[in-house]
């Protein structure tokens, strides 16, 4: 048992556990930057977004089908993921800018959250040029809900979107659930079906305003009949 006595033996020890952590924050970082566990989306039916119920915002709220958000002319919806986000902020100011051209074609843009906790969703609408609706039930955020939880953080792409952001002036705070992906939706009038959808696949993943144009210009609105 003289090695035990050797200096080199537990210097040796002590360089193979280093480098065993080393290798395996190596191996998370990878596979964390890697689509592998990321939660697959399963795409919406027209027929499922149809019969979601939405409850409007006011002192008495309202509960309806969000179909009557689209059923005359088409309109763009966002999932918010959390009104309070930076990066949610960030992607509802790129779609608030196309509300000028949208307002030319007479689509509308909507909004739903899936919780209202305390001033949160009212200190979004400044970044928000549209309605904005409960979705208590969430089924706006996918057919199969889709989560991202710390493991996003190791993310490059995460954290790019981070900066992107920042630099753009915007800032948030943690108020609320921030887990739960959500996305963005262009849905043409009565049964002419969904014509973009976005999910989101990690946090600050956005949509891009030039496929939500071009898919809205795409939307035929319902004529009256004579």
């Amino acid at each position: 048992m003289s090695f035990l006595q050797d200096p080199s033996f537990f210097a040796m020890g002590v360089w193979c556990i280093g480098a065993g952590a080393l290798g395996a924050t190596a191996l998370a970082l990878f596979l964390a930057n890697t689509d592998v566990f990321l939660s697959k989306p399963q795409k919406a039916t027209l027929e499922y977004l149809e019969d979601v119920d939405l409850k409007t915002l006011d002192k008495e709220p309202r509960t309806f089908k969000a179909k009557e958000l689209w059923e005359k002319n088409g309109a763009i919806i966002m999932a918010v993921r959390r009104p309070g986000c930076f990066l949610c902020r960030e992607e509802a100011a790129d779609l608030s800018s196309l509300k000028p051209k949208l307002d030319e074609l007479g689509i509308p843009l909507y909004a739903v959250v899936k919780e209202q906790v305390r001033t949160e969703v009212e200190d979004f609408q400044p970044y928000f040029k549209g309605e904005i609706f409960m979705d208590e039930k969430k089924k706006f955020y996918g057919p199969q809900r889709r989560k991202m939880m710390f493991m996003g953080f190791l993310r490059l792409g995460v954290w790019y979107n981070f900066f992107r952001a920042w630099n753009g002036g915007f800032s948030g705070n943690l108020e609320g659930e921030g887990f739960i992906l959500g996305g963005v939706f262009v849905v043409g009038s009565g049964k002419q079906g969904i014509l973009l959808e976005h999910w989101e696949k990690e946090f600050g993943d956005k949509v891009n305003p030039v496929s939500v144009l071009e898919a809205a210009r795409k939307i035929k609105p319902q004529t009256l009949s004579p």
